[in-house]
């Protein structure tokens, strides 16, 4: 055999051996509960190539946003063509308030049983504790209106909820009034953000938690085009102390998420990597 030949033969084996490894963990994330959370693809061109981002990761799950600016039937054949599932959808409350039955016929029809919560307008922001627990009563009120059409209602925070009232933070005071069949969707980045241990604030919601939101803080000062979060595991959060918390109280889904990313696709590259690498391997679906 020539060197030239032999050269070519060792070139082949490496682009096997690379793409092995790739099916690999395509294979190992597909099992994984890894989800993507589709506000980070927003900016990456049409719809179509957001989703063939989602599969080029070896994903296989998404949480939406709203109905997509999509019909039903277009969204499911489009998923059904990269080959993910709907897991979550972000709801505003707004629209759980004025129409609660399109987003259950639209979801239901995508396949989809979780209805979250993803933020609250500062104008609707309760300021005091009463305020928090009758939003927690209403919850429970849309949560018994979801449970009656076999769906479930959960809860995404950010730092505004973590301000406290006689030591419990705002979302702990809400969470309680809405009762158990309500469940948290933790964001530890601005978990951290307001100020608390995202290892500790999970045991706070032990058996509750159906997701967390997993992207990364900054170090202070950095990544300001990015509002300060990074890909996941590129950043400040301990993961090696929060995965294995998670794991213990119960977290049922790990979604990608970054708020403002500057390349998208390359966010959930990183993300289905590091979750594939790191999650234990009890955490399967």
């Amino acid at each position: 055999m020539t060197f030239a030949n032999s050269a070519l033969l060792g070139g082949l084996v490496t682009v096997a051996l690379s793409a092995t490894g790739a099916w690999a963990q395509d294979a190992r994330t597909a099992e994984l509960p890894i989800a993507v959370q589709m506000y980070t693809l927003r900016d990456h061109g049409t719809l179509d190539e957001q989703l063939a981002a989602v599969q080029a990761a070896g994903i296989t799950a998404v949480e939406t946003v709203g109905m997509q600016d999509s019909s039903a039937e277009d969204l499911s054949a489009l998923m059904t063509e990269y080959g993910v599932e709907a897991i979550s959808t972000h709801a505003q409350l707004d629209d759980l308030r004025a129409d609660l039955q399109a987003v259950i016929d639209f979801n239901k029809a995508i396949g989809n049983a979780v209805i979250t919560v993803p933020y609250l307008a500062e104008e609707a922001r309760p300021t005091d504790a009463a305020g928090w627990t009758a939003l927690g009563e209403e919850l429970a009120g849309l949560s018994d209106a979801l449970q009656a059409e076999g769906m479930t209602l959960a809860y995404h925070n950010h730092d505004f909820e973590m301000a406290e009232f006689d030591g419990r933070t705002a979302l702990e005071i809400m969470m309680e009034a809405a009762g158990d069949d309500v469940l948290a969707e933790l964001d530890l980045a601005w978990v951290a953000r307001g100020g608390l241990d995202p290892v500790e604030y999970l045991d706070r919601f032990d058996g509750r938690v159906f997701a967390i939101h997993a992207k990364d803080n900054a170090p202070e000062g950095e990544a300001e085009d990015e509002r300060g979060f990074k890909a996941l595991g590129e950043g400040v959060l301990d993961w090696a102390a929060i995965l294995p918390a998670a794991e213990e109280v119960g977290t049922q889904w790990y979604i990608i998420e970054h708020d403002q990313p500057l390349d998208a696709a390359e966010v959930v590259m990183t993300g289905a990597t590091f979750l594939t690498e790191n999650l234990p391997y009890s955490a399967t679906r």
